[in-house]
């Protein structure tokens, strides 16, 4: 008589409870209590997804597309010039023309343009538009109201057209600023960047803060997430999470002071005796080519062509 098992032709890779999955909270609470997450957790996550999003970034800037061949000392001129033309542009239709060049841009360096719009919308000009919000009431800034939100002595209170327009103004110009830099990140190497901004004389003393400032983040941030992780595993019983949260902030920081001033000093050591200096290395550094000064002269004519335009318009 043959067993179950020996008829069942299919290979036994794992145990049935294994594969099963668990019954999670579903969306609408009705399994389960939802509990509270401790916010020193969700600042380790947000942490590690910053990490993601950086080694992301310098995926992106080894890629071959149009900016990432680009001298990175010619990417700085050119981009820097690109943000002085945005401040002196003063109509929202300007802006949103540099705007699309900058996703013209993104899409010709192989950046994906999902991924180049969320990260800049998702951050400043969000948070500036809040912050506008105030600026498009009439108690604010006079002017006709469009949207009527309240009365006062009979007098109709709430959203300006002035008031409206200058908000999204600066929305729009700070967008497009934002997509200039995040355009300058994402395609160029760190490195290479450091050694292009010591080239067009930045002071020696900042590029080695950034540049120190840049690989202790992720060192500091692994760090806790090493200590908080081990506390966590040695834990027994059930904290309730504030609490716990406070136990390990007020425990570890110290910790952590006299962790990273160790460090910072055997790294800074280690740097010296292997020649360190304060300049940002890079194993070649190339004379810019025809390509360089042709992409540098198509974003002056860009540039001259926007503000003599927005000029020509609004005369």
């Amino acid at each position: 008589m043959t067993t179950p098992a020996a008829t069942d032709p299919r290979p036994v890779s794992a145990p049935n409870w294994l594969l099963t999955r668990d019954v999670a909270l579903c969306p609408c609470g009705c399994i389960g209590k939802r509990r509270k997450g401790s916010y020193v957790e969700k600042t380790l996550a947000g942490g590690a997804d910053l990490m993601r999003r950086v080694m992301f970034s310098d995926d992106t800037s080894v890629h071959h597309g149009l900016l990432q061949r680009i001298d990175p000392r010619v990417k700085i001129v050119t981009l820097f010039g690109l943000l002085l033309v945005g401040a002196f542009l003063h109509t929202i239709a300007a802006l949103i023309v540099l705007y699309a060049a900058t996703l013209v841009l993104a899409a010709g360096s192989a950046l994906p343009v999902g991924f180049f719009v969320k990260r800049v919308w998702l951050f400043v000009p969000i948070f500036t538009g809040i912050v506008l919000i105030p600026a498009t009431l009439s108690v604010v800034t006079d002017g006709d109201v469009i949207v009527t939100l309240w009365h006062w002595h009979g007098r109709a209170e709430g959203i300006t057209r002035q008031g409206l327009m200058a908000a999204l103004l600066v929305v729009a110009r700070v967008a497009s600023s934002i997509s200039v830099v995040v355009l300058l990140t994402l395609t160029t190497p760190w490195t290479r960047l450091l050694a292009a901004l010591r080239t067009l004389g930045v002071p020696r003393m900042f590029i080695l803060i950034i540049g120190m400032a840049y690989r202790y983040l992720f060192l500091l941030l692994a760090t806790v997430t090493d200590m908080y992780q081990a506390r966590k595993a040695r834990t027994v019983g059930a904290e309730k999470q504030d609490k716990y949260a406070r136990r390990f902030v007020f425990a570890t920081a110290g910790a952590m002071f006299g962790k990273a001033m160790a460090m910072s000093e055997e790294v800074h050591q280690a740097m010296v005796a292997r020649g360190y200096r304060g300049d940002a290395k890079v194993l070649a550094q190339p004379r810019p080519s025809s390509s360089d000064l042709h992409f540098a002269f198509a974003v002056a004519v860009f540039g001259a062509a926007l503000l003599v335009g927005e000029h020509a318009i609004a005369g």
